[in-house]
């Protein structure tokens, strides 16, 4: 679904425990990603948002991929079972889903260079809207 309006102020640990804000990708194109470990279509999507991630990175492109209230151990193993190399936060207190007023998993959003969301998504994202919808915004600037 097309939308606009700007990125909420949103700052979260990541797995390595460094604190991170939306505000610091200001220039990349970003996908946020809110999922759960128990959550099945989350699960399902995420070899998509990897095989994605892979592709784009290098053209100032990045998933941000905020985990929905489980520990640290617990998400580690996901993360290290699926291999994923993108870019997880940790949100124990459901930060995130008010931030973006979504509590339904998985929701994503498209944040474009300049901080303003363009689309936003709930459900499982397939690599055919992938690149129908995200892929024009990274192509835009870069």
């Amino acid at each position: 679904m097309a939308v606009d309006y700007s990125a909420p102020q949103l700052s979260l640990q990541n797995l390595n425990g460094t604190t991170e804000s939306l505000e610091d990708f200001r220039g990349k194109v970003v996908l946020v990603n809110n999922w759960a470990t128990w959550c099945p279509p989350c699960k399902a999507e995420m070899p998509t948002l990897e095989q994605y991630y892979e592709t784009h990175e290098s053209e100032g492109f990045t998933i941000i991929a905020i985990e929905a209230g489980d520990g640290k151990d617990q998400v580690l193993q996901f993360v290290n079972s699926l291999k994923l190399k993108f870019p997880i936060w940790l949100d124990p207190n459901g930060d995130a889903l008010q931030a973006f007023k979504n509590g339904n998993l998985p929701n994503s959003y498209v944040i474009d260079r300049a901080g303003t969301v363009r689309y936003a998504w709930t459900g499982e994202i397939s690599l055919a809207m992938l690149e129908k919808y995200l892929t024009p915004i990274i192509m835009e600037s870069n």
